[in-house]
């Protein structure tokens, strides 16, 4: 039973947030995963420390929010070089109070849900099971990406048009496996949680989701979204290349700091 837990987990949480999605309550759909982690640790038995409810070292919040700002910086900059950002309707007053509110909100409620789930008690069951962290990594970023296939792909108000779906699955896998090589190297899935609350208000805010176009008033995401975008999916594969040459080099680091 134990070998199989993960995925009756996985699968149940796919569905109940399929399920939301499909009732219009994608606004919430995320939220199941408190629960359902809280159930699933709890007849596991998994430690705290082992599904990464720890502060982690200082160091490590620097990855956490350099990541989301490089590609999220780079692409602006090519973007504007390209010449598509049009900012003639930008309220900046709204924006960047969106922006904080995003990466806030996000933070602390990925740590419980998205984050706490698939690289907190995903990663911690199929550490208890004995498979090695390249393994986990690959499985838990598949999860990861499979999870929102619902939002994206049904009337939500995240829905992307037919050609996107796949490079965002792709991308989504691939941001999952940062975050899950930050949730490694770290030891905590707080730092994920810090490097996901940035990476969402910078990319919802100023470039958009779903066909609503972003602060920088760019309409070609299929080219210059970070998350949904080819120029997005080749600046995360670029950095998940150079971090996964850290991760093999480094390996975890052991003992959070909590000061």
């Amino acid at each position: 039973m134990r070998r199989s837990i993960w995925i009756l987990g996985v699968l149940e949480a796919i569905v109940i947030t399929t399920a939301m999605d499909a009732c219009g309550l994608s606004a919430f759909s995320a939220l199941p995963l408190f629960p359902l982690l809280i159930l699933l640790w709890y007849l596991e038995r998994i430690s705290r420390a082992e599904i990464g409810f720890v502060l982690g070292h200082r160091r490590h919040y620097g990855l956490a929010v350099i990541y989301p700002l490089i590609i999220i910086g780079i692409t602006f900059l090519i973007a504007t070089l390209s010449r598509v950002v049009e900012l003639g309707e930008t309220n900046w007053g709204k924006s960047l109070l969106n922006l904080t509110l995003i990466i806030v909100s996000t933070i602390t409620v990925s740590i419980i849900t998205e984050e706490g789930f698939f690289r907190g008690w995903l990663w911690a069951s199929l550490q208890r099971i004995g498979w090695n962290e390249k393994r986990i990594l690959l499985v838990s970023s598949i999860a990861f990406s499979l999870w929102h296939l619902s939002a994206i792909s049904l009337d939500t108000g995240f829905d992307l048009p037919t050609k996107q779906i796949p490079i965002f699955l792709v991308n989504a896998a691939v941001i999952g496996g940062i975050w899950g090589m930050m949730r490694s190297i770290s030891g905590s899935v707080i730092v994920a949680s810090v490097s996901h609350g940035i990476w969402n208000g910078l990319a919802y805010v100023f470039f958009g989701f779903g066909t609503k176009v972003g602060a920088l008033g760019i309409n070609e995401t299929i080219i210059f979204g970070p998350e949904v975008g080819i120029l997005g999916l080749f600046l995360n594969l670029t950095f998940a290349i150079v971090l996964w040459r850290r991760w093999q080099e480094q390996g975890r680091e052991s003992g959070p700091e909590v000061a």
